[in-house]
């Protein structure tokens, strides 16, 4: 189901809690909402959707990914300073990002998983597990 996009910046500044199988649910609200948003959102937590759950999904150069509590275990390379946007907001906003990441989380089969990703993946999912992390941009 297509959710809405909450903008309340009380709501979006709380820590998520950690997800369980319970809450697989959530996933197919976050995929449908994203696509309903694709051309111009390319990351979505399920805090965003109203859910204070440790869920986000990415679109991982065209593949829609999901991470259930992801955690990044390892930052590597460079830190650099960018701009973000984010659906929960207008404009954009300065931010701290690292080239490189390592995360360490659940797909949607509760299967555990530890990926590296880089450059504009990486992006997203730090500002998504910032999402999650109660810290908005």
């Amino acid at each position: 189901m297509i959710r809405e996009i909450v903008t309340d910046q009380f709501i979006l500044s709380q820590k998520s809690i950690l997800a369980t199988k319970d809450d697989l649910s959530i996933v197919q609200d976050l995929l449908d909402t994203i696509k309903a948003h694709e051309t111009h959102c390319v990351g979505m937590a399920a805090n965003m959707i109203g859910v204070n759950k440790k869920i986000i999904v990415i679109n991982d150069n065209g593949r829609y990914l999901v991470m259930i509590n992801p955690e990044i275990i390892r930052i590597m390379g460079q830190s650099y300073e960018t701009e973000e946007g984010c659906l929960s907001h207008s404009g954009t906003r300065k931010t701290k990002r690292y080239e490189k990441i390592k995360v360490a989380f659940y797909d949607e089969n509760f299967k555990k998983k530890i990926k590296t990703f880089n450059s504009y993946s990486a992006q997203i999912i730090q500002h998504e597990i910032d999402h999650c992390n109660g810290i908005l941009i």
